[in-house]
């Protein structure tokens, strides 16, 4: 599975890490510190869907 991050879109909310903390790490300032798109291990794989679903903005895409 991958995970992008719109990073224009990110708006600094947290949900991501709230609901994905070993997924969706944040940078200095509460933003998504993901840039572009990651392989997300098998065993993170419904993290990365919780955090995804979270997000309010819609910054975050997974495809598998």
């Amino acid at each position: 599975m991958k995970v992008t991050v719109d990073n224009d879109r990110c708006t600094g909310h947290a949900r991501c890490n709230a609901a994905a903390p070993d997924v969706f790490l944040l940078d200095d300032v509460g933003y998504c510190a993901i840039r572009g798109t990651i392989d997300v291990p098998a065993e993170l794989e419904t993290q990365a869907r919780e955090g995804a679903a979270a997000c309010p903005e819609r910054a975050i895409s997974i495809s598998e």
